[in-house]
This record gives C-alpha cells, sequence and structure tokens, in this order.
C-alpha cells in the first residue's frame, strides 16, 4: 500500500460537519459530520482522485459531415 502525502484544507460548514479539500489536487473533495469522520472519508476520495489521473486522457471523436 502506497503512503501519500497530501496537504488538506477542512473547512467548517455553517450547517454543521466539514468539507475537505486539497490544494494540489483539486479533484479531490469530500465531507464529514465530524473532524475524525471527514478524514476518513479522504481514503476513497483521494483513491477516486488518483484513478481519475491514471486513465488515459479521452479523445473527442469530431464529425466530418
Amino acid at each position: 500500500m502506497a503512503i501519500y502525502k497530501v496537504p488538506l484544507v477542512l473547512t467548517p460548514q455553517p450547517e454543521g460537519g466539514f468539507v475537505v479539500t486539497s490544494p494540489l489536487l483539486p479533484e479531490l473533495l469530500t465531507e464529514g459530520d465530524t473532524v475524525a469522520e471527514a478524514l476518513k472519508n479522504v481514503k476513497d476520495a483521494l483513491a477516486a482522485t488518483l484513478e481519475f489521473y491514471e486513465r488515459p486522457p479521452m479523445r473527442q471523436q469530431v464529425g466530418c459531415n
């Protein structure tokens, strides 16, 4: 299992809970009702973000008429 050190920003929400983002990975976005839950959810969000970066770029097909 790889270990990543990624800076995280936890932002408290007015309605309660926390949103987690990363200045280095703008696609990483998750939340939780508590700090502990938000940080736990980072694992899945990071996995999804890394999967996004590992995918080959999609080629766009342009129709010729």
